[in-house]
């Protein structure tokens, strides 16, 4: 069984009275983990106050009330790609996130996940990842060491006054007349929860998209993301016709199976640039990680 070793949390809605149940709660918020697992957890103490007390049947809902618990998964998979820290300082770690490993613990994902992965690494427990990636998608992940100074490195992904390239590579027969597009359009939750979906209404994400080259009915794109949204790169290129490589989502998603550790997303969080908010100076990473072009 994988266990966290470090506590996830939960804040109580403000709803409208009647509250329901603690237990009723969790049983709608995280649907996945099921009534009984639940109260299992509860009767063990395993989900605990702010002050570190357990949480028990009778405790009544608080709104705005934290709750923390330790996710738990039966048998947990094991990401056989090593991450690498490109930068470290008393503000910021900087590092290059193989794929299929997820930044934050989800689904069977607990200990193997970046974040888990540096925190051992580090011994900073203090890390918190300011912005994420796909588990797919392989590149750049900037986190925060020094909880005072976090939310000046988080307006820069809020601002967008931080550069961010990406690169990816897609199946392409013929070379189209243009080798340059800008995508606008409004990004929502599709019906199946981990998919995202183009609808009418106030544009909500943008990106900037360049041809750079073509080879054996391959195209090589660099991308620039100017808003954050999930699964941004992936729906705007399939929208343009050009199916990042091996991407099981966009445009169908295709029948699940087990990961394919040989043929990853083809989508790398290539670089970053921006100044930075404490020092003022500019700074500049990129990955080394390479596509299979």
């Amino acid at each position: 069984m994988g266990i966290s070793k470090h506590p996830s949390r939960v804040s109580l809605p403000c709803i409208e009275k009647p509250y329901p149940s603690i237990l009723d709660f969790l049983v709608q918020r995280f649907p996945k983990i099921g009534r009984a697992l639940w109260e299992e957890r509860l009767l063990e103490g395993k989900i605990l106050d702010d002050k570190g007390l357990p949480i028990t049947r009778e405790t009544p809902y608080l709104p705005q009330k934290r709750l923390f618990y330790f996710r738990e998964v039966a048998e947990e998979p094991v990401i056989p790609f090593e991450e690498k820290i490109l930068f470290q300082n008393n503000e910021i770690l900087v590092a290059c996130k193989p794929p299929f490993l997820p930044v934050i613990p989800s689904g069977p994902y607990v200990n193997e996940c970046l974040l888990n992965r540096l925190r051992r690494k580090t011994g900073n427990s203090n890390l918190v990842p300011l912005h994420r990636i796909d588990r797919e998608t392989s590149g750049l992940v900037l986190f925060s060491t020094n909880k005072a100074t976090r939310g000046l490195y988080g307006k820069l992904f809020l601002n967008g006054t931080i550069e961010k390239t990406y690169e990816a590579l897609s199946e392409m027969a013929h070379r189209p007349e243009t080798s340059e597009w800008v995508v606008e359009n409004r990004l929502v939750d599709a019906e199946v929860w981990f998919r995202t979906k183009v609808v009418p209404g106030e544009m909500n994400a943008r990106s900037k998209i360049k041809l750079v080259a073509c080879r054996d009915n391959r195209a090589h794109f660099l991308l620039y993301p100017l808003t954050g949204k999930k699964h941004q790169l992936r729906v705007h290129m399939s929208g343009l016709g050009f199916r990042i490589l091996n991407d099981r989502y966009y445009p169908e998603l295709l029948p699940k199976q087990e990961d394919d550790l040989n043929n990853p997303l083809q989508l790398i969080a290539r670089r970053v640039n921006f100044v930075d908010p404490v020092s003022g100076k500019v700074m500049e990473f990129e990955s080394e990680r390479k596509l299979l072009f």
